[in-house]
């Protein structure tokens, strides 16, 4: 063990949150031995700014709770640890761990309880990677180095203290924490763990609990380097593991997505994981509703039972909440009401709880080349900046352009047939059959229609110019030979036809 003097490692009081050094204080005062220990240490040592501060002490976690009354809840069964709440701040409070005197683990050798207290020095064996072992006490500022943690830093090397299979045995999270580690610090990971990480090993995380490997996975999207992270659970085969039905591949929406996902953390922005997960499980969705369609049910119901499905297989890896789950669901069924919507929901739409979300997913679809959004992601982008009054002519306008569709898909069915033969290769012929049979049905229907409504107007006008106790004009008389032109509803405002 060396013992470090904190400012020459470039640490001091100045960095530390007040919260922090209260439980440290009110700890010492009260007897006991107390450490800033983990990350939070390690973040300052490298001159980064730690998301938070974890401490350690001797005392126990009922001791813990007598010190700080109501402000302290004890939490966890395997790891009993307690919370400090101190004003808005929640600081985590561990006690020194000893190796378990009888070993309490599963039949792939996880630890099942580990709430056997113990000392300083036992306690930094149990710890799992060296850069993380380092004890800080502020208020004497001084550093406890007990396995040349500070050198590992220095030399941007990531080790895990032990025997690598054992360790990740115990806890297999920890395949997950290397992977964080190195593409958040950007370390090199040492060989001894990577000769381990294969697919016999990454297999332990089924026996995980879905709740905790969800927790991990926001932790994994929250961490500002997802970019970086991906392709490494990839390489390594963790991918499998965490989704179910998501293929092992980045596509460029998902890379996308990461890049924004990490710009908006470096910018200080708020994140919902949930909207990764929707973004991951997409793919998987639209085969989904593919499927069910094809089963018979409607475009809306396959999309609602797909979303449960889809959502129903990832809670066997993770457990995403059910608030999460109604997000992602929201946000997959808005877009086919923001790619076509209805004039008049526009604005009710851009008020919607979900918009700025369903937007943004949208966005990033046609941004990674979905030819499905028709240009709306860009459509909603540039309204959401107009005024009220340009609003309006913009809705106007989206207005205007529906009606002048509808009239060409109406004069001209053939069109149909067109667009879809620009797309197709040689194998489609018999699609192309059938689209061209279905619109040459209509226009037959529709012109055997007018005929017969023509008829029916000739006979009325013959039958009036021969009755015999009525005077009328001559049969060729224009406006006798008047046809009522048969227009739609919309075709027709304020009383005028179009």
């Amino acid at each position: 063990m060396q013992t470090l003097r904190a400012s020459d490692c470039g640490l001091s009081i100045a960095l530390l949150s007040p919260a922090i050094l209260e439980v440290i204080d009110t700890l010492n005062k009260a007897g006991y031995e107390a450490y800033i220990v983990g990350g939070g240490v390690r973040d300052l040592m490298l001159g980064l700014h730690p998301k938070d501060f974890d401490a350690v002490t001797n005392a126990t976690p009922s001791q813990i709770r007598d010190t700080f009354g109501r402000r302290c809840r004890i939490i966890g069964r395997r790891f009993e640890l307690a919370h400090v709440f101190i004003g808005r701040e929640m600081i985590e409070v561990a006690t020194f761990r000893a190796p378990p005197k009888k070993a309490q683990t599963s039949a792939m050798g996880m630890v099942l309880r580990d709430n056997a207290w113990g000392t300083i020095k036992q306690d930094f064996s149990r710890r799992d990677f060296s850069i993380n072992a380092m004890y800080y006490q502020p208020l004497k500022d001084t550093i406890f180095d007990f396995c040349h943690s500070y050198d590992d830093i220095k030399q941007q090397k990531l080790k895990l203290l032990g025997d690598p299979v054992q360790r990740f045995e115990e806890d297999p999270v920890r395949m997950l924490r290397v992977l964080r580690f190195a593409a958040k610090l950007g370390f090199e990971i040492d060989e001894a763990m990577l000769k381990v990480l294969v697919p016999e090993m990454t297999v332990l995380l089924r026996e995980v609990s879905p709740h905790r490997l969800y927790d991990e996975s926001q932790k994994m999207f929250s961490a500002g380097h997802l970019t970086e992270l991906l392709p490494l659970l990839i390489e390594y085969q963790v991918w499998q593991q965490l989704f179910a039905d998501v293929p092992p591949h980045v596509s460029t929406f998902i890379e996308r997505a990461a890049i924004n996902t990490d710009q908006r953390i470096k910018q200080g922005k708020s994140i919902n994981p949930a909207f990764f997960y929707a973004v991951l499980l997409w793919e998987p969705y639209l085969e989904r509703v593919e499927l069910l369609k094809e089963k018979g049910l409607s475009d809306v119901d396959a999309r609602t039972q797909a979303g449960m499905d889809v959502l129903r297989r990832q809670a066997l890896r993770t457990a995403i909440p059910r608030y999460s789950e109604h997000f992602i669901r929201e946000v997959w069924e808005m877009q086919p009401r923001l790619i076509s919507p209805r004039t008049r929901q526009i604005p009710a739409l851009s008020t919607h709880a979900r918009f700025r979300a369903a937007y943004d997913f949208l966005y990033l679809r046609e941004n990674a080349g979905a030819t499905d959004t028709h240009g709306m992601g860009q459509w909603w982008h540039e309204y959401q900046d107009l005024s009220t009054d340009q609003k309006e002519k913009v809705i106007q306008k989206y207005n205007r352009q529906l009606i002048r569709d509808k009239r060409k898909q109406q004069a001209n069915p053939d069109a149909i047939v067109n667009d879809v033969k620009v797309h197709m290769d040689d194998g489609d012929d018999v699609v192309l059959s059938t689209v061209a049979e279905q619109a040459r049905k209509k226009r037959s229907s529709f012109s055997s229609k007018s005929a017969r409504v023509a008829a029916e107007i000739d006979s009325s006008l013959e039958h009036a110019v021969n009755r015999p106790d009525k005077k009328v004009v001559d049969a060729n008389h224009p406006i006798t030979r008047r046809r009522r032109k048969v227009r739609e509803q919309f075709q027709v405002e304020m009383g005028r036809s179009t």
